[in-house]
């Protein structure tokens, strides 16, 4: 990350959900039924959360691997893949360059990440004290590692897996379980 590029913290824009729909739309297109959920992911996806503007969009596929069925398609369409992302639970790419900015991150369907990310957006858009908790953790970090990426991600970690844990028992005490794909 560069002085460039810092980690800025936005209040809740409410055009987000009609962002996440044009790009959203645009990579269920490109993909045809090799999507099986595409999803508003991310702190864009809570109504009333601060985030950093981008737009988080999972896509979840049958297998990462072959690579080919989903990333050629979406890369003929204007998204930027990132093969050098270390995560190996997903494939990264960057949003087409003539829409606001976004992630797209292509998971397996019914894998824990893509669950996880299912339920951490699902468990805060119902528990109002907590977002506030996670967006209060959010601008605060961000000051702290404007210009520090991993360090702020870090940072947020003791955050997030404390919200999950409460996710998890919300989970349990509901029922929950993934609705049907945004898209």
């Amino acid at each position: 990350m560069t002085a460039s590029d810092p980690i800025v913290i936005v209040p809740c824009d409410p055009t987000w959900p009609d962002a996440f729909h044009r790009i959203g739309r645009r990579a269920r297109g490109a993909l045809g039924s090799v999507a099986l959920r595409v999803d508003h992911v991310g702190s864009t996806s809570v109504a009333g959360l601060d985030a950093k503007p981008v737009i988080d969009v999972q896509v979840s596929v049958g297998s990462l691997l072959p690579e080919a069925p989903y990333r050629d398609p979406l890369r003929a369409d204007g998204f930027r893949f990132r093969p050098e992302n270390p995560d190996r639970t997903k494939r990264f790419f960057l949003g087409p360059p003539d829409e606001p900015a976004a992630h797209v991150h292509v998971r397996e369907q019914g894998s824990f990440d893509e669950r996880l990310n299912l339920l951490f957006r699902d468990y805060l858009r119902t528990n109002a004290e907590s977002a506030r908790e996670y967006a209060r953790t959010k601008r605060e970090l961000a000051k702290e590692f404007r210009d520090d990426r991993e360090g702020y991600v870090r940072a947020k970690e003791p955050t997030v897996w404390r919200i999950l844990i409460r996710a998890h028992d919300w989970a349990q005490s509901t029922g929950w379980s993934p609705g049907p794909s945004d898209l």
